[in-house]
């Protein structure tokens, strides 16, 4: 055989043995996580499943800790969610706001209070608090100088979001009672803001208006849908 044709069939070998080396190793990485696969075909407007309501006599705690398990979500945050719907829809039953859209944000917003190592406890608080970086303008963010004297932030400079569902201090003042680290709290103040301005949120052009008024940003908005769609498309328990 000639020295050429060996080493061309050498180096066919070779690349043959790097292409295995290749999908071997691209299939032992860790799936991407599913709230953060977006359907192509997602965009502004796309109306979300809306789950059917839940009743006001539901009980609760049986409730959450039955979808805990299928949806990754803490039993006393799935709490909070579902009492924050049936009072909202109670108070502003045209908005026909759902828990999973709630679910959506607090999965973005701190991974429903688990965020930097916290965890909701057995009262509903944030453990540590949960506390956002300096809106200083950098970072991709506006600058929002202090409303608050840092008392709920702890920073007299420049406000923070705050708690779970991540309020900035003028936004809780508005839409929220107690303290934005307690999750009912927050997850109730998020339903009043969401369901603000008369929106439908079962609508696809009324969803998007309310996430992008909670965070003006196109792929939040995305992260938040493909996470409340998982929430709602998941499989019942048995």
């Amino acid at each position: 055989m000639r020295p050429v044709a060996i080493v061309s069939g050498v180096l066919a070998l070779v690349l043959v043995a790097v292409l295995v080396l290749v999908a071997v190793l691209s299939a032992q990485r860790p799936a991407p996580r599913s709230d953060r696969l977006v359907p192509a075909d997602v965009a502004h407007g796309t109306p979300l499943p809306q789950p059917e309501p839940l009743p006001a006599g539901l009980d609760l705690d049986a409730w959450a800790a039955a979808q805990a398990p299928g949806t990754g979500i803490p039993a006393r945050v799935l709490r909070a969610y579902a009492a924050a719907e049936i009072t909202q829809r109670a108070a502003t039953p045209r908005c026909r706001l759902s828990w999973v859209t709630l679910a959506g944000i607090g999965r973005v917003e701190s991974n429903h209070g688990r965020f930097g190592g916290s965890e909701i406890d057995a009262d509903g608080v944030a453990r540590p608090g949960i506390v956002g970086i300096p809106l200083d303008g950098t970072n991709g963010t506006r600058r929002v100088p202090d409303t608050d004297g840092g008392r709920l932030d702890g920073d007299p400079t420049l406000d923070r979001a705050v708690g779970p569902m991540q309020f900035l201090p003028a936004t809780w003042a508005r839409y929220g009672e107690g303290d934005p680290q307690q999750i009912d709290a927050a997850a109730r103040a998020a339903a009043r803001y969401l369901c603000a301005q008369r929106r439908d949120v079962s609508t696809g052009p009324g969803w998007w208006d309310g996430v992008l008024s909670y965070n003006a940003s196109g792929e939040y908005a995305r992260l938040v849908w493909a996470a409340a769609h998982r929430y709602a498309n998941r499989p019942s328990p048995q």
